[in-house]
């Protein structure tokens, strides 16, 4: 069974899915799926390092990942992008290369787009070759402050 919660936080509420152990989705516009059951208490120790992350508190995740869906190149994709290290960018096409697929640069910025644990896995480091930000589930505003956040420029408060 699907449990999750809801935080706010400075990017807006969102719906932290999980199943006690595991860490299994995170929907960036707040909105749990219909077969979740709420359940705070089993997600406290999830949610207590993303508000130690939103308070610029935390640069490392410590948590068992379960995504809910995703094929093994989105996966494979997805184990890569979890390498970036806090404060980081990494375009998408060193991200092809690292997996081995340096042409398939498309393909990872659509597998980067339906990563479902956002911030934890951090697709928002993910960025074009030139240096500009392209695309992101939360839009290119929060992806910004998510990496400014991350370069200590504006520590971001938690509600």
């Amino acid at each position: 069974m699907t449990r999750y919660t809801l935080l706010e936080t400075p990017i807006g509420r969102l719906a932290v899915a999980g199943n006690g152990r595991t860490l299994n989705a995170i929907r960036l516009e707040g909105r749990p799926h219909p077969s979740w059951v709420r359940d705070d208490t089993a997600l406290a120790p999830i949610t207590a390092q993303l508000r130690a992350y939103f308070a610029g508190e935390l640069a490392e995740f410590d948590l068992e990942l379960e995504p809910q869906f995703g094929g093994e190149f989105e996966r494979s994709v997805w184990r890569e992008v979890a390498t970036i290290p806090y404060g980081e960018t990494a375009s998408y096409l060193e991200i092809a290369t690292r997996i081995g697929k340096p042409a398939a640069v498309r393909a990872v910025g659509r597998a980067n787009g339906r990563n479902p644990i956002p911030i934890v896995v951090p697709c928002h480091r993910v960025i074009g070759s030139n240096g500009s930000l392209t695309g992101y589930a939360g839009g290119l505003e929060t992806k910004r402050r998510l990496l400014d956040l991350e370069a200590g420029i504006t520590p971001l408060a938690v509600a």
